[in-house]
């Protein structure tokens, strides 16, 4: 049987789960599955899901397959802990947009582009 590792908790609204090394304090996405050599030394903690754009590009599939283009990149996250992931609905970020992170049923998860408001 293949046991995957949550990355969501179970709080409302969910949050991204990492893992926090009991001494140094880094922090590691997606966390340690229960079974690793590793996980004895990291605990599972809660992250925020709002974070920065760092980088991004965004990728172009062949136009036989008739798919869209759409954006992969690393978001920064408080913590810190930078995080890699495709930005949902199509959207082609900016370095520095602010975003979110959101369930995902095929990918676990995605970065949503939030609205900056005006004068930001």
């Amino acid at each position: 049987m293949n046991e995957t590792t949550p990355i969501w908790s179970n709080a409302e609204p969910p949050r991204l789960l990492a893992s926090r090394h009991r001494t140094s304090g880094a922090l590691r996405f997606p966390p340690y599955p229960v079974h690793s050599p590793l996980a004895g030394q990291h605990e599972t903690v809660d992250v925020s899901t709002e974070g920065l754009v760092y980088s991004y590009s965004v990728i172009h599939p062949n136009p036989k397959t008739g798919a869209a283009a759409y954006a992969l990149g690393y978001v920064d996250l408080p913590g810190p802990l930078r995080v890699f992931a495709r930005f949902a609905h199509g959207a082609i970020p900016a370095v520095g947009s602010p975003c979110e992170a959101i369930p995902d049923p095929e990918l676990g998860y995605q970065f949503v582009v939030k609205q900056q408001k005006k004068g930001d």
